[in-house]
């Protein structure tokens, strides 16, 4: 039997590390084994790929396009090396992000467009996708402010707030058109977003 891939979106401070324990917690209480990925990352080319992405380039500008296509190139080598190899062998693979951020974030947030995403992503992942989204709401403002709490921001998450409300109108108007998302207020006192995830994860596994 086959694992499956449950995916976890939102923007920064959205609580994702918090709802992956939570949703991590839920399927191992049934008996199934879980591993965790992250984007980009989660290979040892796909981390390098991160840090170069994260990363302040004092003395150039990195384009739009150019963190386009490093999201995709890191997301091939984690799919190939780490998530299909475990789905194969009945291992349920939680992500922290996937496809759904980039289309957001540099379709939507760096105004690049999602039709010319399409090819690259139709070609990357030759229709690879999550089992379940679930994606968590929350305002960029409070988001961001989140973020801040925890540390330095990297070059992503120092972008102006636009491109958080961009990439926020992104994520609401694909979890709209999949049937396989759930949305999630993470605006809601944290007990109420726990058992929200809860319940989202559990129907999940009952189908």
């Amino acid at each position: 039997m086959s694992g499956k891939f449950v995916v976890v979106e939102g923007l920064e401070g959205a609580g994702k590390s918090t709802a992956i324990s939570i949703i991590r917690a839920c399927i191992e209480k049934r008996g199934s084994q879980v591993v965790c990925t992250r984007e980009p990352g989660g290979t040892p080319m796909a981390e390098a790929i991160r840090d170069c992405v994260k990363s302040e380039w004092p003395t150039e500008k990195v384009t739009s396009e150019a963190e386009l296509l490093l999201m995709y190139a890191a997301r091939s080598q984690l799919i190939e090396n780490v998530i299909k190899p475990h789905l194969a062998e009945g291992v349920w693979v939680i992500g922290d992000r996937h496809d759904m951020s980039s289309r957001a974030y540099q379709g939507y947030g760096h105004q690049l467009g999602v039709e010319r995403i399409e090819p690259i992503r139709q070609f990357t992942l030759n229709g690879f996708e999550p089992d379940l989204t679930l994606y968590l709401d929350v305002d960029q403002t409070v988001g961001i402010e989140r973020a801040r709490g925890r540390g330095k921001l990297d070059r992503i998450e120092q972008q102006d707030m636009s491109f958080f409300e961009r990439a926020r109108k992104g994520f609401l108007d694909m979890t709209q058109q999949d049937s396989r998302c759930r949305v999630v207020d993470a605006m809601q006192p944290m007990k109420k977003v726990h058992q929200d995830i809860e319940s989202c994860i559990n129907q999940f596994m009952e189908q």
